[in-house]
């Protein structure tokens, strides 16, 4: 007997190793950009957690403000990074993602060093309005950015890394706090914050598929 023909239409099996070297290389590029994307979220909850734990007190005690004031510091900064967050659609619609993170992280830096460097109490209630509003949307806008690239494990990857900057912050400025000063200590987080949007710009076009030249046949 004759051995049976393979079915017209039928495409030949793909070399062994081609597909997976070609995809190997790209995989490794996107987990590094979400590490980094992590980073920039991480170096963005710095200051919230920074603000929750040593807002307050830094009106108190560089400021002379009283215990009413003080508490309004802090309630003005979530106040801020709440209607920043409330308006984050359409900053991201007209300005897209990078803009929006690197405008924020800049906005967010300028409103801390006001704050820190503030020689009255109103200015310095000023520059925590100002940080509230850079710094609401560089969390949101940063973790869709790895869900985009890398769906929901790149969402868990960058989220960890960022939620670190919370539990990070706090201990970090209470060392160079008693090291230096507080308001030393709080220029911290405007370094950054700084530092967030110059990341955030400088990978904007990582990850991005490039789909590669194909040679024309005659």
């Amino acid at each position: 007997t004759r051995p049976a023909k393979p079915a017209q239409g039928a495409e030949p099996p793909e070399p062994s190793g081609g597909g997976t070297a070609a995809k190997a290389p790209a995989h490794g590029r996107i987990t590094g950009v979400v590490v980094i994307l992590g980073v920039v979220a991480l170096c963005s909850s710095y200051g919230e957690g920074a603000m929750a734990d040593w807002g307050a007190l830094h009106l108190d005690q560089d400021l002379e403000a009283s215990a009413g004031t003080a508490s309004a510091g802090y309630s003005l900064f979530a106040l801020a990074m709440m209607i920043g967050r409330l308006s984050g659609t359409t900053l991201l619609e007209r300005l897209g993602p990078t803009l929006t993170v690197v405008g924020g992280a800049f906005v967010s830096a300028a409103g801390m060093l006001i704050s820190a460097l503030a020689p009255t109490l109103w200015l310095a209630l000023v520059g925590f309005t100002v940080m509230g509003l850079g710094v609401a949307n560089i969390f949101p806008a940063t973790i869709g950015r790895a869900g985009t690239l890398a769906g929901p494990q790149g969402v868990a990857t960058a989220s960890t890394l960022g939620y670190g900057g919370l539990l990070l912050g706090p201990p970090v400025i209470g060392f160079m706090a008693d090291w230096f000063s507080l308001p030393t200590a709080l220029l911290s987080v405007s370094v950054l914050a700084a530092l967030a949007g110059v990341i955030a710009w400088t990978t904007r076009r990582a990850g991005e598929a490039r789909t590669p030249r194909v040679a024309e046949t005659a």
